[in-house]
């Protein structure tokens, strides 16, 4: 019965026989292309392409273009793709993973579906775990499809902008997940939208496609720096601000809790600071910094809106009166009330940029990969990717003797019974693959070998080049190598002379990963394409996995037997708790991941939209539209705002007047006066004619080129500068979240509300800053975009990778008392340099 039903719900046999179908199908394709000349082989491709312009999809290619690409490999690179890799090719343009053992020609297998999709001509990235392998086979496969006519691309760290871009250019690019990563987010902070070096992303293969999905899932990409506003800027607007007066250099306004300064405070600022212009781009920055100082002092009250707790400024909720740890001010407004509390300033906005992998690939139209393990995480690629593991069959049978672990008392019996089994095969002339978790376990068992003279190499994952060039040679008759479990991973170990007698290669693992599929892939090394092999793992009840799963039970037994610590215990029930150890382990981590990215999900929502708006702003020729509605919308909320009460004697008429004089117009230009006995709609009206006539007298004084150039200039900045800013903020939000936990809130329901109410005030901070920007500040002869902040892109994991510097573009300022460069005679600010 339960054959039957094995039978009928085993989905990969299913697979398997549809996928064999694609595989007969090339098959009987094999002798025609045989009789193709190279050039009428290689003009195929000019043919598929031809067709697929005609209306056939790449399906209806799929059987004749996989025959093409396997007979173009036996001529360009003397290999011809087996039966199985026919159908893991298949696979693999199904968007699925296909799982191939060790030494199966994973990276042959891919050729054939990269391409097949090349073919539609919107780029193919294929990407491994670092940039050794990808150089390796974009060289390699190279040779392949540039005989076939296709274009093929590197991209790396070390690379210039136009470089990158040239590599994207081709139909095929190799990359590492890294630098893509890194890439799309360089790309999204872009003052020019010809800067930009990716296409939009369209299909990718990815080669150790656990390791890159499942192990790196769990650190985000992150582009770090310090942005422009300096803690030591607060210190300073700080100063200034507490010789301010109240009426004289600001109004505030306690219905909005608005506070602005007046023309006289404007004029203490440039003095104070020694500018002559406030509202001029290049103090934007100072300006800000006023600003919310003046709101940190007038409107924002310590024990009512904010403690100080152990040298922190903590949120009090204006609803529920309790303290908000984790949680910060955004807009750098967090940073003025440390400065006015005499705390110490933390730096702002250090993270500048943000995505996870999984958000990342997820962005691809069709996304695929390549590994021998992945089986374990079957349900994490479909839940998440929505991608099927296929277990594709061995083009011949493993004979490779996998046997059970070796269980000892004490790590140094585990360890000294580990150099012993090698020395006796090193002696018979066997190679030894021993694979460690941890860099000091090879370090001891290093030590063991050097006493008995056995030569042998050790290694860590840091040196990609010669990793590989060690792993590779790791097969040679007696050979040892001492390698942490992922090392040397992409690169087959090929077994030199006399070594298939020798029993082939010996695999030995100092103890089990907390993830099946590191040991599964250290297995896979050893019995490649039908070579005998033997692979053997050494436990201790002193390891991590066993101290953390019960090994006491099984230590008093082996006491209560008396067996000393040169005995071991060979169990295969004591071999299935430990696998049942690691499913538990892996199940935590698989919940973890899923967390993040639950919580980056909402981060990605909010990117999708600004990156959308962003190159709204960079690509469109006219924004004049988009920042006309911003400025009426800054108008619309402003007179609601003033205008709330249903009693029109309780309407702030002259907080109004003062709002329009510091952000939109002129002093003087409207006045409370003018709004006496009007309704709100009609106050509007007023405001908003007044600022059209503002605006085109603005575009009068200069050409339409240049009023257009500056609208970018100014909206870029304000997404840039708030966006950097809420960034930060969800990020020390996303820190302090789980504290939440305790007042029996869901942390993550919590995260989404509050991340959505911060986003919709980013939107309105953005409106209101583009809207000032652009009826305050002056014109200048030499209008610049500008980098908010400088960052460089940093993985946890893989070290800094330090951002190209650009260079700071500087512009010549006009004085507000100096002559006019028009020739009028007249003083700049009465002149062109009105405001």
């Amino acid at each position: 019965m339960l054959n039957v039903l094995s039978r009928i719900f085993d989905s990969n046999k299913r697979d398997l026989k549809r996928l064999e179908r694609v595989a007969d199908k090339v098959e009987a394709l094999a002798e025609e292309m045989q009789q193709l000349s190279d050039e009428a082989l290689s003009s195929k491709t000019e043919e598929f392409k031809e067709r697929l312009q005609n209306g056939e999809t790449l399906d209806d290619l799929q059987v004749e273009a996989f025959a093409v690409v396997r007979e173009a490999s036996r001529r360009a690179l003397d290999m011809y793709p087996f039966r199985v890799q026919l159908i893991g090719a298949a696979a693999l343009h199904e968007g699925n993973i296909a799982e191939m053992k060790t030494g199966e020609g994973k990276t042959l297998t891919s050729t054939l579906a990269v391409y097949l999709n090349a073919l539609a001509g919107k780029g193919v990235h294929v990407i491994t775990v670092n940039e050794y392998l990808a150089s390796r086979d974009a060289e390699e496969m190279g040779v392949l499809y540039e005989f076939l006519g296709l274009t093929v691309g590197l991209n790396l760290n070390s690379m210039t902008k136009e470089e990158k871009r040239e590599a994207y250019e081709a139909d095929i690019t190799y990359s590492t997940n890294n630098e893509l990563g890194f890439d799309y987010l360089r790309d999204n902070m872009v003052l020019y939208s010809h800067e930009k070096v990716q296409r939009p992303l369209y299909f990718a293969v990815i080669d150790e496609v656990d390791s890159i999905l499942i192990d790196e899932a769990r650190t985000p990409l992150i582009i770090s720096g310090q942005a422009a506003k300096a803690a030591n800027l607060y210190r300073l607007a700080n100063t200034f601000v507490t010789t301010l007066k109240v009426e004289e250099d600001y109004s505030y306004d306690e219905s909005t809790k608005g506070v602005v300064l007046t023309e006289k405070g404007v004029e203490k600022a440039e003095k104070a600071f020694k500018i002559d212009n406030l509202f001029d781009l290049d103090h934007v920055v100072l300006l800000h910094g006023i600003n919310q100082a003046l709101k940190a002092h007038v409107s924002m009250h310590i024990d009512i809106d904010y403690v100080v707790e152990d040298g922190d400024v903590v949120i009090v909720d204006s609803f529920t009166g309790r303290l908000m740890k984790g949680r910060r001010y955004s807009d750098g407004l967090h940073q003025a009330i440390e400065a006015k509390e005499g705390l110490e300033v933390q730096n702002e906005s250090m993270t500048l940029a943000t995505i996870t992998f999984q958000n990342y690939f997820r962005m691809y139209e069709k996304l695929s990969g390549m590994t021998g393990t992945a089986k374990t995480e079957e349900e994490e690629f479909r839940n998440i990717y929505n991608m099927q593991v296929i277990e594709i069959p061995t083009n011949r049978p493993i004979i490779r003797d996998d046997r059970a672990d070796l269980i000892y008392s004490t790590m140094d019996g585990k360890f000294k019974a580990v150099a012993e089994d090698i020395k006796e095969r090193h002696e018979k002339g066997q190679p030894v693959l021993v694979g460690t978790v941890a860099i000091e376990t090879s370090e001891i068992i290093s030590d063991y070998l050097k006493k008995f003279g056995v030569k042998h190499e050790v290694l860590n994952a840091k040196q990609h080049e010669r990793e590989a060039e060690i792993i590779l040679n790791a097969g040679q008759q007696g050979a040892v190598t001492i390698a942490t479990n992922m090392a040397g991973r992409g690169t087959d170990i090929k077994l030199g002379e006399g070594v298939i007698e020798a029993g082939g290669l010996a695999v030995i693992g100092t103890e089990r990963h907390e993830s099946r599929r590191i040991d599964n892939q250290l297995r896979g090394r050893s019995g490649r394409q039908g070579d005998p092999g033997v692979t053997q793992f050494y436990l201790s009840l002193e390891d991590d996995l066993m101290r953390r799963f019960g090994s006491d039970q099984m230590k008093s037994m082996m006491t209560r037997l008396g067996m000393d610590d040169s005995t071991p215990i060979q169990s295969k029930m004591v071999s299935r708790s430990v696998e049942s150890a690691q499913r538990r382990v892996e199940g935590n981590n698989f919940d973890a991941r899923k967390r993040l990215l639950q919580y980056d999900d909402v981060l990605r929502q909010q990117r999708e939209i600004i990156y959308e708006e962003r190159n709204e702003v960079l690509e469109s020729e006219n924004i004049s539209e988009i920042v006309e509605n911003m400025i009426s919308g800054v108008i619309d909320r402003t007179v609601s705002a003033h205008t709330a009460s249903e009693s029109r004697s309780e309407w702030n008429l002259k907080g109004l007047e003062d709002f329009i004089a510091a952000n939109l117009l002129p002093e003087g230009r409207v006045t409370a006066a003018d709004f006496e006995g009007k309704s709100p709609e009609e106050i509007k009206e007023i405001i908003q004619e007044n600022v059209t006539a503002r605006y085109h007298e603005k575009e009068e004084e200069m050409t339409e080129e240049r009023m257009r150039e500056f609208e970018k200039v100014i909206l870029l900045r304000a997404i840039d500068m708030k966006w950097t800013d809420h960034i930060d903020a969800m990020d020390q939000l996303r820190h302090g979240i789980h504290l939440r936990a305790y007042g029996q809130t869901d942390p993550l329901r919590e995260y989404q509300s509050e991340g959505f109410t911060m986003f919709e005030d980013m939107v309105l901070a953005i409106e209101n800053d583009a809207a000032r920007f652009a009826m305050k500040a002056e014109i200048r002869d030499n209008l610049e975009r500008e980098e908010v902040a400088k960052g460089q892109a940093v993985n946890p994991e893989e070290g800094n990778e330090q951002k190209k510097r650009q260079p700071v573009r500087r512009s010549v300022n006009v004085g507000r008392n100096d002559p006019c460069p028009c020739g009028s005679g007249k003083k700049f600010k009465h002149c062109h340099g009105r405001n």
